[in-house]
């Protein structure tokens, strides 16, 4: 496990403020003891959310015997593009800057890797705008998923029942349809 470097940081975080805005600073120092603070660590290509206590205690076991430690983020694409996984949902969701909550009905089509449409729409959070990242609850505040909308809250009140309002990008579906492939490297 290494740090990142200045460009992938940059990356990582661009890509969690397009989801959690100013509360990005809350991941980080977020921690029962002062004195520690949780820090982001790359091994292999994933990205991991840690400790800082547990990734020092980390040095100690051979790269090659580590396969993971703390929350897989995410990983690095080999063009150097940044992929949130649906283990960091539950990273995510308490600092999530816009919020979609959708009806019961609509909550299978969306964990089967389905886009959530307008019909399926409980209620947004206020002015949130078009490709911002958002993420999806059900009516009982249990996030399923995170996406980008396709329109902004204002513009989706207009639209069609079948319209796509959120793009989905990862569901708690995942778990069962990508299980083979999810956590290896």
């Amino acid at each position: 496990m290494r740090q990142l470097t200045e460009q992938e940081t940059k990356t990582l975080f661009e890509k969690l403020a397009n989801y959690t805005g100013r509360s990005l600073n809350n991941l980080i120092t977020t921690s029962d003891d002062p004195n520690d603070r949780y820090v982001f660590r790359l091994h292999g290509n994933r990205v991991y959310y840690m400790r800082l206590s547990l990734a020092n205690l980390s040095t100690a076991i051979p790269r090659a015997n580590l396969l993971s430690l703390g929350t897989c983020i995410g990983k690095f694409t080999k063009s150097g593009q940044f992929r949130l996984h649906i283990t960091a949902l539950d990273v995510i969701a308490p600092h999530a800057r816009y919020k979609v909550w959708i009806k019961q009905n609509g909550e299978m089509p969306f964990l089967y890797g389905g886009n959530v449409v307008k019909a399926h729409v409980n209620r947004w959070s206020d002015d949130c705008p078009e490709h911002a990242g958002v993420v999806v609850f059900n009516s009982n505040d249990t996030p399923l998923g995170f996406g980008v909308t396709a329109r902004s809250s204002a513009e989706a009140r207009k639209l069609e029942p079948t319209a796509i309002t959120v793009f989905r990008q990862g569901d708690i579906g995942e778990y069962l349809r990508e299980e083979d492939t999810l956590f290896t490297t």
